[in-house]
């Protein structure tokens, strides 16, 4: 998900190249985008291998995604993509099955930036998909992406560090991430074990319809257990909580979860200033915050609010962020204790927990 004022502020030219394997889809894309005099599609690709070419050759600014493929799908075509020649990349598919959301989410650990339902626009006249489609590939054409591989990659067996908790903890992590969020995530939570003693809340920005796959991915790769919670839900050890589409997440006085239908903050909903006031208010210094990767500055006010309570506020650096924006505003508005290597925040949230 997108706030609409961070925008790609440039006049320049937009060179988008199109990749799908469906041409009256890659011609609704190129009809669409192309509404926008910002916006210009240098080529289309029917498959991945040809993707990869035409990058050499156009060398465009963004491109859209599609997943699945016959020569070379979506996933392998954004790791060489990334590799070679690194380029901010949308993925625009469908999220019905089960297969098709594991593959969004491995072209988001090769570096893909987000993704966008193609259902949306595919089967209704719809105005406003329209509109957030150009807005999404504007935001992500304004990105200077990393190379894959600048991080190294998640083990891919779930292998979690035991910790031998005596008992639950009475203390709570809340994680806020934007933008190369989600392998950020991926990689903090893969740490942890079944014996991991508090709960974890999570606002993490994604498009619609694509918390559900979000969650499904985390709970194939990790130990713990990732759901998307309900209202009142009672927060357990050991279960990380991601934050349902257009809903504020944020805890009660008796330490239950509540979803919150209030207007966007800074457009977001869900808001992790939300989230993490919310935790600063009924943990205190029992609050362990995270800023991830992410642009703008959302969680930055309630990382200062986590703070002042005297709990632990935790910056990823700008070394390991794909997308240093939210920890750098965290950091310069002096609302961080400790500024970390992504590789080095679990073992910190861990020493947390157990002082």
């Amino acid at each position: 998900m997108i706030p609409s004022a961070e925008t790609n502020p440039s006049k320049k030219m937009i060179n988008v190249l199109i990749v799908d394997d469906s041409s009256l889809l890659a011609e609704l894309l190129q009809d669409i985008l192309s509404l926008d005099p910002q916006m210009h599609v240098v080529g289309i690709a029917k498959n991945g291998r040809e993707a990869i070419e035409k990058v050499k050759i156009f060398k465009p600014d963004v491109i859209t995604m599609d997943i699945c493929m016959d020569v070379l799908d979506g996933v392998e075509a954004t790791k060489q993509i990334m590799t070679e020649n690194p380029t901010p990349i949308l993925i625009v598919t469908s999220s019905i099955s089960h297969e098709n959301s594991e593959k969004i989410f491995h072209a988001f650990s090769y570096g893909a930036l987000d993704v966008f339902d193609k259902a949306r626009i595919e089967f209704k006249d719809d105005q406003v998909s329209r509109d957030q489609l150009i807005h999404q590939v504007k935001y992500l054409s304004g990105i200077a992406v990393r190379p894959y591989g600048f991080l190294e990659n998640p083990a891919a067996r779930k292998q979690g560090v035991s910790s031998k908790w005596q008992k639950a903890s009475d203390k709570i992590v809340a994680i806020v991430a934007s933008t190369g969020g989600p392998q950020a995530i991926l990689r903090i939570l893969k740490s942890f074990d079944a014996d991991f003693p508090c709960g974890i809340l999570i606002v993490q920005h994604i498009s619609k319809g694509f918390e559900e796959n979000f969650m499904h991915w985390l709970n194939d790769e990790c130990v713990i257990e990732v759901r998307i919670p309900k209202h009142n839900e009672v927060i357990r050890p050991a279960v990380a909580y991601i934050a349902p589409h257009d809903k504020h997440l944020c805890v009660n006085a008796k330490r239950m979860i509540e979803l919150a239908s209030d207007p966007a903050v800074g457009g977001f909903r869900p808001s992790g200033n939300i989230l993490l006031k919310s935790v600063a208010e009924v943990y205190g210094k029992a609050a362990v915050g995270v800023i991830l990767t992410g642009m703008g500055k959302d969680g930055v006010e309630g990382m200062m609010a986590i703070k002042k309570k005297h709990g632990v506020t935790i910056a990823q650096d700008e070394k390991s962020s794909m997308i240093f924006g939210m920890p750098k505003v965290a950091i310069e508005m002096k609302a961080v204790n400790q500024v970390l290597p992504l590789e080095m925040i679990p073992e910190a949230i861990l020493k947390c927990l157990r002082g």
